[in-house]
């Protein structure tokens, strides 16, 4: 477990086992799932495999955060239970997907929510304001420095520091990168796609922690993350300006966006159309949000695997809360919780 989801859990102490204590409706398997993916949802699997061995005595989890493509790559192969992803299965994977879960569905849950923040290391500097286009303009290397008037324009009355920025991108395949890009590409003329970020700009490192890491000990450097590594690393976190003035990131703005979330999936398959998502041009909307999916067999596991994915994804569920947020994301709440609540029900 992380140090930032030890603190969490221990900060909040019974509180967090009388709540786990009372979930109702698990099956009471015992055993031991395995999930691999995307790492910006290590923190909530940490906080929720904490809570899930409260709930359910004698079950645990075994998450790796080796990336989003890898987790995808090895739930279609059989070798995990399920697969934490930042972006939805590919085309070709949706079949063998299908084979995997013996001839059933595989389902995207857009369970841990969190915004993805432009974080930035800059000495003197506290508040940070960017439109898209000037964010664009930075990871693409057309702004180079950091008193570029661009960035003047956007913070009058700051003093930016004549300091060369040092871009600090995902060198590993990543959905965070995919997403970035794919809100670049909605509001800018950003023209590269995919989970691999171009390399052509500023320097890679590897997950999440990586990235928030490296910009932590380089003065100039920024980077794209999902907040709660930001925060972490006590990061600066710039107010971007979607059209409406400067908006933070917060549990307000989020939900704001959250509140709009269109699907291009079927019924309990929740892919999250990010096309209408990252285009959204409304007032105390921050719409740069990550939807990190659980992506399970609607059917098909043996009964031990099902009641085990069944009940972790109940207790995660029943884990969007006060300490979730403190780790950085957003607790689902209203309609989207509900239909979440029903799909994982659903699982047979």
């Amino acid at each position: 477990m992380t140090a930032l989801a030890l603190t969490a859990c221990s900060e909040t102490g019974s509180a967090g086992g009388d709540s786990a204590g009372t979930v109702e409706g698990l099956s009471g398997t015992t055993g031991n799932l395995v999930g691999e993916g995307a790492s910006s949802q290590q923190n909530a699997m940490d906080y929720f495999n904490n809570r899930f061995q409260e709930a359910a005595g004698g079950s645990s989890l075994s998450y790796n955060a080796s990336g989003s493509g890898s987790g995808r790559t090895n739930f279609v192969a059989g070798q995990v239970d399920f697969a934490g992803s930042d972006s939805p299965l590919k085309d070709d994977q949706v079949e063998a997907a299908k084979k995997r879960c013996n001839g059933n569905e595989a389902w995207h849950l857009p369970m841990v929510i969190g915004p993805v923040a432009i974080a930035f290391h800059l000495d003197g500097v506290q508040d940070l304001n960017l439109s898209v286009g000037t964010v664009a303009k930075i990871f693409s290397g057309a702004i180079t420095s950091w008193n570029d008037p661009e960035i003047a324009k956007e913070n009058e009355g700051v003093s930016l520091p004549d300091k060369r920025i040092s871009v600090i991108y995902r060198s590993d395949e990543s959905g965070t990168s995919d997403n970035f890009q794919k809100f670049l590409k909605a509001s800018t003329d950003w023209s590269s796609e995919g989970q691999q970020f171009p390399t052509a700009v500023g320097a890679g490192a590897n997950g999440s922690n990586g990235v928030s890491t490296e910009v932590k000990n380089i003065d100039g450097a920024i980077t794209y993350v999902e907040a709660g590594f930001a925060h972490q690393q006590n990061l600066g976190v710039a107010k971007l300006d979607f059209g409406h003035g400067p908006v933070a990131p917060t549990k307000d703005t989020v939900n704001s966006a959250l509140d709009k979330l269109s699907f291009t999936g079927e019924g309990h398959n929740m892919v999250v159309d990010t096309n209408a998502l990252y285009s959204m041009d409304q007032a105390d909307t921050y719409p740069l949000v990550l939807t990190t999916y659980e992506i399970v067999c609607s059917a098909g596991y043996d009964d031990e695997t099902r009641d085990l994915v069944k009940d972790f994804l109940t207790v995660s569920l029943n884990s969007q809360d006060e300490q979730l947020e403190q780790l950085g994301y957003i607790p689902v709440a209203g309609t989207h919780r509900d239909r979440l609540d029903e799909a994982v029900k659903a699982i047979s």
